[in-house]
């Protein structure tokens, strides 16, 4: 039986995990068919990447989730996807689906980095004190 698990990686006492289709009887981090995706929950909010066209593959051809990796598939939202690919819904337009929904939630978290870097760039540009200012560090960083 194939199975679609989390496949934990990272170091001591800071687990990440991928999630993989094996064969059930392979240790939980041992041999594996192919990686899915990506989960790390100690990240706020939680990171979670599926590759939908390959989880829905396997989903179709009998692979079963585990309980954890279904509680991801549901959230994620190809739980569903899956179940209307059985209903009779195209892959195709399932897949285009997904995609359209992925950058959405990654545009959030583009924008958060790029308004980080953007306050130390204004101040550069207003007044004459702050390149002075970067000088100093620079010159503190040479020592």
């Amino acid at each position: 039986m194939v199975k679609i698990r989390l496949r934990r990686v990272g170091a001591k006492k800071q687990p990440s995990y991928r999630i993989v289709v094996a064969d059930a009887r392979s240790p939980r981090d041992g041999r594996f068919i192919e990686a899915i995706g990506f989960y790390n929950p100690r990240t706020e909010p939680e990171t979670v990447v599926i590759k939908e066209e390959r989880a829905l593959h396997w989903l179709s051809v009998g692979a079963q989730p585990t309980e954890p990796v279904l509680r991801l598939l549901k959230a994620y939202g190809t739980w569903g996807r899956f179940e209307r690919l059985k209903a009779g819904e195209s892959l195709e337009s399932l897949v285009a689906e997904a995609e359209a929904a992925a950058p959405a939630a990654e545009i959030p978290s583009e924008d958060e980095g790029a308004e980080e870097p953007a306050p130390s760039e204004e101040p550069e540009e207003e007044g004459g004190e702050t390149p002075e200012a970067e000088t100093v560090g620079a010159d503190e960083g040479e020592e």
